[in-house]
Order: C-alpha cells, then sequence, then structure tokens
C-alpha cells in the first residue's frame, strides 16, 4: 500500500515505525560507540525526536503535572546516553524508564504529603482586639478569664480574688467564654 501525499505517515498517525538504528536487534545494525556531531549516541537523538511526546503525554497522565512529566523524560533520556550501546531494545527501554520514574516521583510526594508539616493554627488575634473583645464582657467575667488565661491561676485561687466559690468561677469563664466565641465571630 502506498501512502498519498495527503495522507500522515505512520508517525503522524500515532504508529511509530522504529528505525533500524534504535534496535540492536534491527536490519542495520549501528556502530557501537558511533556518536553524532553532538557527541550524542547514533539514534539516540532521533529515539528522543520520535517518541518525546508520546513519552512526555505517558508520564503527565502518571503524574498529572506538565512539568514534572517534561522532567522525568529528560532525566530518563540522560540516564539512556551512557547505556545506549548495552540496551537492546531503546524504545522499550525508554518507556520502562519513564515509568518507574513517575512511579517513584509519586511515591515521593507521597511520602511528602503524609509527613508535610500540620497547618498554621488559625491567626491569633492581635492585642487590640482581644482587648475590644474583652471590653464586650462585664467586670466579674473578664476578671475570671484574664486569671485563668493569662495568669494561669487555678480555680480555687481565682474564687479568692474574686471573693466566690470556685464552682461560681468555672460558670464565670464559660459563660464568658462563650460570650467572648460569639464576639469574635461577628
Amino acid at each position: 500500500m502506498v501512502a498519498r501525499e495527503d495522507e500522515p505517515t505512520p508517525s503522524q498517525a500515532g504508529h511509530h515505525s522504529r528505525p533500524a538504528s534504535w534496535s540492536r536487534s534491527g536490519g542495520n545494525q549501528p556502530v557501537v560507540g558511533a556518536t553524532n556531531p553532538d557527541g550524542w549516541p547514533s539514534g539516540l537523538a532521533e529515539l528522543y525526536v520520535e517518541e518525546r511526546l508520546a513519552l512526555v503525554r505517558l508520564a503527565y497522565l502518571l503524574t498529572s503535572d506538565p512539568q514534572v512529566a517534561e522532567e522525568l523524560v529528560h532525566d530518563a533520556v540522560l540516564a539512556l546516553r551512557p547505556r545506549w550501546d548495552d540496551i537492546d531494545h531503546p524504545p522499550a527501554y525508554l518507556r520502562t524508564a519513564v515509568v518507574n520514574r513517575c512511579r517513584s516521583w509519586l511515591r515521593r510526594a507521597r511520602t511528602e504529603r503524609a509527613h508535610a508539616p500540620l497547618p498554621r493554627p488559625p491567626a491569633e488575634l492581635e492585642a487590640d482586639e482581644l482587648w475590644d473583645a474583652l471590653a464586650t464582657l462585664d467586670d466579674r467575667r473578664r476578671t475570671a478569664i484574664v486569671l485563668r488565661f493569662y495568669e494561669d491561676l487555678p480555680d480555687e485561687q481565682i474564687a479568692a480574688v474574686l471573693g466566690c466559690r470556685p464552682a461560681t468561677v468555672r460558670t464565670l469563664i464559660h459563660r464568658g467564654l462563650h460570650l467572648l466565641r460569639r464576639e469574635i465571630a461577628r
């Protein structure tokens, strides 16, 4: 079957014709150690040009990040370069290398998420805002709250300062905190 000029070639249609220089088992054996003028092994640059887009798509589908996909493909090609003469089927080797790099990246990302620091607590009120909220309380509730949380006094000592029972101190603090939460929420 002869392709017409307006029909896509197999590589344009998504089917990859593999140059003989890609495979050491192909009809035309590449010269072991042969390089092009840029210093790359013969066939590797051609493999990269032909397979890059498909490999980036594969990596993108695995990682969901286009920049990471590009980087992983480039890393896999660079790792292939020193081993070029020892690989029997470079396209399959490169594809496997990309998949393995994606899997490693996903494991590392999952570990980083699992060990990420906890989010910062909600912003604390500034001194003026806290003062304004405390100013809405009556004197006894405000005094009980300040003695408990600022002076860190137990109920018995607060009761002695206010001249009431410890149960009354707990009630004053509970109701005062309820009013503060409502005031802050506004």
